[in-house]
């Protein structure tokens, strides 16, 4: 009965709306299956299954170029997707806002973030569950992405950071984020930048390396990225890497010992399985940075294809091409012309 009911839902592997992953190798899906069982939090029950996220986070750091030469300041964690990702990195900005604003004996009760009105959807409930007010920089017709001057005009003494995304969500295009350091550097201002790097954190260092956006970049100082989107692993898992431990506030990590032995937690979650985080360490082990240039570099060409198909039928495309912007193909109507599409248009 309940097979028979799941065949009303889609196909996943049809759904060309989608940023998440719906094909994993064989091998991979039975090492998944084998850890649905494990629950991860219990590192004293399962400890390579927490080594192995500490691995992947070591690989992440190092794919995004945290300082130093052997990660060791590296600080991050696995998570539900992007979204309890940046809910993390928004308290932990709060956190050390606060601080400072206490030390220097002032107000700390009205910060503020500033982003794209773009965003998604997380960041705004990330800053009114958490008491944080939202700046936007709001888009134009011309326009997509953050305005970097727009953006550090909104900055006063309450605001806590600054948001970058890293391929927006309705056109994949790529805020800049250097623009937006630069700046801040020139006006000696001292706020942080979060890089939502949701989609674009595991294209943009195989398709286009020599784009400057991550810990290169002195004031980004922290960045999530989803494993279930460009990962290449089933929905249910991101990542959260902060420069250094000094920008996640010890407040928020808690020592534990609910289930035998001491340990550091800092997520929204609790209890979760084991086998996303099992699925990502092996994509990142199996493909290493070869096969994931190769599979991104073949996505990027696909989507080309299909831009300039898409332009030859009369359709205006708003999506980036050429590595300069996420594998996908946004588009619309061009009404001049006078042609009728919809859905079921062949």
């Amino acid at each position: 009965m309940i097979k028979d009911d799941l065949t009303l839902d889609g196909t996943p592997t049809l759904n060309l709306a989608s940023f998440v992953t719906t094909y994993m190798e064989d091998e991979a899906e039975k090492l998944m299956v084998d850890a649905f069982s494990k629950n991860f939090i219990d590192y004293e029950e399962y400890p390579v299954s927490a080594d192995i996220q500490n691995r992947c986070v070591s690989m992440i750091a190092r794919l995004f170029n945290v300082p130093g030469s052997d990660d060791a300041n590296a600080m991050g964690t696995s998570s539900i997707g992007s979204s309890e990702g940046i809910m993390l990195a928004v308290l932990a900005m709060k956190k050390v806002w606060t601080n400072k604003r206490k030390a220097a004996g002032k107000p700390h009760d009205n910060p503020n973030i500033i982003m794209n009105s773009a965003v998604q959807v997380c960041w705004e409930k990330a800053a009114r569950y958490f008491d944080v007010e939202e700046r936007y920089v709001y888009c134009t017709n011309d326009r997509y992405v953050i305005d970097p001057k727009q953006a550090i005009d909104l900055i006063d003494e309450n605001t806590i950071g600054i948001c970058s995304i890293l391929g927006t969500t309705y056109t994949g295009e790529y805020e800049d984020t250097k623009a937006i350091n630069d700046l801040l550097v020139e006006r000696d201002l001292d706020v942080p930048i979060h890089v939502d790097a949701a989609s674009g954190g595991f294209v943009v260092p195989f398709v286009n390396p020599g784009l400057v956006w991550d810990f290169r970049l002195p004031k980004v100082v922290s960045i999530n990225v989803s494993g279930h989107k460009y990962g290449l692993v089933y929905p249910g898992v991101g990542w959260v890497v902060w420069r250094d431990p000094e920008f996640l506030p010890k407040e928020l990590v808690f020592n534990i010992n609910y289930l035998g032995a001491d340990q550091a937690s800092f997520t929204l979650n609790f209890s979760r399985g084991a086998s996303q985080i099992i699925g990502q360490y092996y994509q990142l082990i199996r493909l290493g940075k070869r096969g994931y240039r190769r599979i991104m570099l073949n996505l990027t060409r696909t989507a080309d294809y299909l831009s300039a198909n898409l332009e030859e039928l009369g359709f205006i495309i708003l999506s980036q091409k050429s590595g300069e912007g996420l594998p996908l193909v946004a588009c619309r109507l061009d009404e001049d012309l006078g042609k009728q599409y919809d859905e079921f248009a062949m």
